[in-house]
């Protein structure tokens, strides 16, 4: 009875990466908590950027994701385009009260293009790809691609004192099938769709409320995102 004790419990951790999804509560909102960063290293084309996320299942309190990520940044001179190799580190949580994670590493390259269309609409785009490297999984890979819309609404430019219409949308691409022990995924990772209102603190300094919906094939849900975006 304690060696059947024992391997339950066992086999309960090890397959919580891919049971985590099914007990979740799509119809409870959560939150993203985020801050993101960039500076450069003097008038040098060279620079650094990355990004603290606390992501919650509720708005409070239910883990979902503590992600740490950073990265070094190229762009090349007078050109709209800049390049990232960069690592994260990822702590996801289950859903509801299992105190129980699993953990991540994370390589990633990016380009990202940055495009003006007309006096106001300040447009980006994001390509990602990431080598993953899942707690009891095979290494695994994903492609990513962002589209990013700013629209300032009091002015003409997301200087200081703007407030700005932001939205995007990002869609994730397995680059396997396989991903170990007998488990597959499908090719569509997940999509995520947001819309909110930012505000420029300076030039440097800017702040977002905005709701995201984010789709995977097993679950969709909504989620609340704070976030401050600090170049220095």
């Amino acid at each position: 009875m304690k060696r059947l004790s024992i391997l339950l419990a066992t086999l309960s951790i090890a397959f919580l990466p891919f049971t985590s999804y099914s007990q979740v509560d799509e119809d409870q909102t959560g939150a993203w908590y985020m801050y993101f960063w960039s500076t450069t290293f003097g008038d040098s084309q060279f620079g650094m950027q990355g990004d603290i996320q606390y992501r919650n299942w509720n708005i409070m309190g239910d883990l979902e994701q503590l992600l740490l990520r950073g990265g070094f940044t190229f762009q090349p001179k007078d050109t709209p385009i800049k390049f990232t190799l960069g690592y994260g580190n990822i702590t996801t949580g289950a859903f509801g009260d299992s105190q129980e994670t699993t953990s991540e590493s994370r390589i990633y390259q990016e380009a990202l293009l940055s495009q003006k269309i007309g006096t106001r609409f300040n447009l980006r785009h994001r390509f990602r790809y990431e080598q993953r490297f899942v707690e009891g999984q095979d290494t695994r890979t994903r492609w990513r691609y962002a589209i990013f819309l700013d629209v300032p609404l009091n002015k003409p430019d997301t200087g200081k004192g703007a407030i700005y219409l932001a939205l995007y949308n990002e869609l994730f691409i397995n680059g396997e099938k396989d991903i170990g022990r007998g488990f597959t995924v499908q090719v569509f990772d997940r999509n995520r769709l947001y819309g909110g209102l930012g505000y420029s603190i300076d030039n440097r300094l800017k702040t977002q409320l905005g709701y995201m919906r984010q789709k995977t094939n097993a679950i969709g849900k909504n989620q609340l995102q704070v976030s401050l975006h600090h170049s220095f």
